[in-house]
């Protein structure tokens, strides 16, 4: 994945934040935070910024709306490491949607003491029916939080342009 442009040091303008301390529960054999748990917090801070952008539909109530959406393809770069105590600044953007089926997560991580990017991710997600597991088009809700910011959406033309900082 590449970047265009910096935006006070995130890829893209008006990131949702969410700030994870790391743990000696999150090292591995390596005495660093193990790859997987970036994952792990790539799912919890989607959660944060769906529960701060849909407050009036809490994600206990997916299983009675029978929606939810499924990540299908997911591109990683792991650009640093951290370690217990470490906190990092977790960015996440709705990059892409059809307000239909399809839509796209980016991420970020920073450290929050150096500002480093230590983590970037793109996730590609389909919307689907919970109880039969098959595509199915967004929920109102749905379509209201993966919706891509007018600023965003700028940003992103921006890149695709190829331009650079």
């Amino acid at each position: 994945m590449t970047k265009a442009k910096t935006f006070d040091g995130w890829d893209l303008p008006s990131p949702f934040i969410h700030r994870i301390i790391a743990t000696t529960a999150d090292e591995d054999e390596f005495d660093h935070v193990n790859n997987a748990r970036y994952l792990t917090w790539g799912d919890e801070t989607a959660w944060a910024h769906w529960d701060f952008d849909v407050p009036e539909h809490p994600r206990t109530e997916f299983v009675r709306y029978e929606h939810g959406m499924a990540i299908v393809r997911s591109e990683c770069d792991y650009l640093g490491h951290c370690h217990a105590g470490d906190a990092l600044d977790c960015a996440v953007w709705i990059t892409k949607s059809d307000g239909r089926l399809r839509a796209e997560r980016r991420y970020q991580f920073r450290r929050a003491d150096t500002g480093q990017t230590i983590f970037r991710a793109r996730m590609d997600l389909v919307c689907f029916k919970l109880r039969t597991g098959r595509p199915t088009r967004m929920s109102p809700a749905l379509v209201k939080h993966y919706r891509v910011l007018p600023d965003i959406e700028d940003a992103l033309m921006t890149e695709s342009l190829g331009a650079s900082d």
